[in-house]
């Protein structure tokens, strides 16, 4: 198979490979801090799936708005969150995104157009299908991102929103991070089509499937997802087809995976192959490929240390922004 990265501009690609860099150092540094007790938190991984969000953020504008989960470290930086401010929120730090209390599962940050983190499955899909509405209602041509897993799909809220987007013609991009887990639960166990994507023909808009280790294409997915909602004719969903590398939540013990596919899957690193990558055609050198991730993890521990020297939240404030006074 041909390699088309000459297709694509040289400050994409770099750019990809520089997000994901980032997360993957975040993501360990804060599996290591949580192992070392150096922060007493619950975290769900997102190593693996680092692509994925690079690739669709890179699609978008600042100014459109993102619905993750839980498991949405690679998803709030790859929006433009500073990572100091998201592990600051992770330590219940008054530097936090939330000011220390939202926690690991509830960042956000609408300024940067982080509208919603949800530890509930499928729940953001309809807030999504709300923000949609704002945005169409307000004529302006404001995008929507929702990220799920692949668990999500069995909910109501799923399928709710996804009609209410489609029959509205809404400005969302649908966006099915596919790990092969509901939690513990293999995807061949909950459905009988073999593609998430499958799942919303009935729905009258268009579903695409790709791989979710090479962020370019899900780069050029999202691309047309993000054209065709920005354009006015509606949702699209997009399934990244990829691996989580470590458990359900951190300390998982994973039993359920099998360890054969796991270990091929980590030694395949989608940071790893991606970098493989722009070095073999030409467009880092291996020296520059190593700095960019020297970079990345210099700034990952900066902001560690930074986040864990603020100041812990008050009680006091915990019943404060409860309520809007304006």
């Amino acid at each position: 198979m041909t390699d088309t990265l000459s297709d694509q501009p040289r400050n994409l690609l770099v750019g990809l490979l520089r997000t994901m860099s980032r997360i993957r150092h975040a993501d360990q540094r804060i599996r290591d801090g949580i192992s070392r007790g150096e922060l007493l938190t619950s975290y769900w991984p997102c190593s693996g799936q680092e692509a994925v969000a690079a690739g669709v953020a890179a699609a978008l504008r600042p100014d459109d708005w993102l619905v993750t989960t839980y498991r949405g470290l690679h998803d709030q930086m790859a929006k433009g969150l500073p990572i100091e401010s998201i592990l600051a929120e992770m330590a219940g730090r008054v530097t936090g995104a939330c000011g220390g209390k939202g926690g690991t599962m509830h960042v956000t940050d609408p300024e940067r157009g982080l509208m919603l983190s949800t530890g509930i499955v499928g729940a953001g899909i309809p807030v999504a299908a709300g923000l949609g509405l704002a945005a169409q209602l307000r004529h302006g041509d404001r995008v929507v991102w929702v990220s799920f897993g692949d668990g999500a799909v069995n909910t109501g809220a799923f399928h709710e929103g996804v009609n209410l987007a489609a029959v509205w013609e809404l400005p969302v991009v649908f966006v099915c991070q596919n790990n092969g887990f509901g939690e513990m639960t293999p995807i061949e166990h909950v459905q009988r089509v073999t593609r998430v994507s499958d799942r919303v023909t009935g729905y009258g808009i268009p579903g695409v499937t790709v791989d979710g280790n090479d962020p370019v294409a899900v780069h050029d997915a999202a691309a047309k997802a993000v054209e065709r909602a920005r354009s006015g004719r509606g949702p699209t969903l997009v399934e990244c087809v990829t691996y989580r590398l470590w458990g359900h939540y951190f300390g998982d013990p994973m039993a359920y995976m099998p360890p054969e596919e796991l270990q091929a899957a980590r030694e395949n690193h989608p940071v790893d192959a991606f970098r493989a990558r722009l070095v073999q055609a030409g467009v880092l050198s291996g020296d520059e490929a190593d700095a960019l991730d020297r970079d990345a993890a210099a700034e990952v521990e900066g902001a560690w240390t930074a986040a864990m020297a603020a100041a812990p939240a008050s009680p006091e404030s915990a019943l404060s922004d409860v309520y809007a006074t304006g």
